[in-house]
């Protein structure tokens, strides 16, 4: 039993994502509220989105963790950053965990990006949702 990431011929092949996933039944369904780059009393840790985008991916991290799952159990990502933030930036950021949890999955999860006027959190530039899957050994 195992989860299966798709690039289906006829569509893009890219390294960063794939476009469809089957999660098998029996499998832990895990949803990952909005995380954002803020620390543990809800402070922003910078007015960078660099770095913001690195301690939301630790948060999404913990959470995760509690929950019995990691980076590399996640099937879809959400990804919200504010329209004049540095995507570049962000994402070269997080770039590298996320290209260390695809090759632990075997494939690139699923990914929406988009960019939005404002987030919940004031000052905030971008928030990471998603949807993790664990299969049972």
């Amino acid at each position: 039993m195992e989860i299966t990431r798709m690039q289906p011929e006829g569509l893009v092949v890219s390294p960063a994502f794939s476009h469809v996933a089957v999660v098998p039944a029996g499998a832990t369904t895990i949803y990952l509220g909005g995380q954002n780059g803020v620390d543990a009393a809800g402070a922003l840790v910078s007015d960078d989105v660099a770095e913001q985008a690195v301690r939301a991916l630790d948060n999404a991290a913990v959470a995760l963790a509690a929950a019995g799952a990691s980076l590399a159990d996640v099937v879809h990502w959400s990804v919200l950053v504010v329209a004049d933030a540095d995507l570049g930036a962000a994402y070269g950021a997080i770039a590298p965990r996320l290209a260390q949890a695809a090759a632990a999955a075997g494939r690139p999860p699923l990914v929406t990006a988009a960019r939005v006027v404002g987030l919940g959190v004031p000052g905030a530039l971008i928030e990471v949702s998603g949807v993790a899957a664990v299969v049972p050994l």
